[in-house]
C-alpha cells in the first residue's frame, strides 16, 4: 500500500511541475510547409526567421508562394526559410521534423537528408530549401 501511495504521490509532484507542449499532428494547424525544394536555395546553409511585414511581403513576390500567403498572414504568422546551402549531388533534403509550441514560444526541429552511400544520385549540384508558415507569432526557436 505504501508504495500505491508513494507512486501516487511522485506523479502528482512531477506532473505539477511539467510544461505545458502542445505538439503538431495532421489534426493541428501550427504549420505549413509553403514549399521544399532539392533547387533554388542559397549557397550557404542558414535558417532565417521572417516575422516583420517587409520581410513577408517580400515572400508574396514569389512566384511560387504568392496564392500560398495572404494579408491575414502578416499579422497573425512567422515565416521560417531553412537552407541546407549547396550541395556537389542529389538526394539531400531540407525540412521540418516536427514543431512544438509551448506556453512561451515555437519550437521547431530541423530534418536533414543525406543521400545512402553508395546510392545512386544525380551529379549536379543542388541548393536544397525549405519555406514554412508557422501559424503563430510567438518567438521561434531552432534546433
Amino acid at each position: 500500500m505504501k508504495k500505491v501511495m508513494l507512486s501516487f504521490l511522485a506523479i502528482t509532484v512531477v506532473s505539477c511541475g511539467s510544461v505545458s507542449l502542445k505538439s503538431t499532428d495532421a489534426t493541428t494547424a501550427l504549420f505549413e510547409v509553403l514549399t521544399q525544394q532539392t533547387n533554388g536555395g542559397a549557397s550557404i546553409r542558414f535558417f532565417e526567421i521572417l516575422s516583420e511585414p517587409s520581410e513577408i511581403k517580400m515572400l508574396q513576390n514569389d512566384e511560387n508562394l504568392k496564392n500560398k500567403i495572404n494579408a491575414n498572414d502578416i499579422l497573425n504568422a512567422n515565416f521560417v526559410v531553412l537552407n541546407m546551402g549547396e550541395k556537389t549531388t542529389g538526394g539531400y533534403a531540407i525540412g521540418i521534423d516536427k514543431v512544438i509550441e509551448t506556453d512561451k514560444n515555437i519550437i521547431i526541429t530541423v530534418q536533414e537528408t543525406n543521400p545512402e552511400p553508395g546510392s545512386m544520385v544525380t551529379q549536379a549540384f543542388t541548393t536544397p530549401f525549405c519555406i514554412v508558415k508557422i501559424n503563430s507569432k510567438k518567438e521561434i526557436l531552432i534546433k
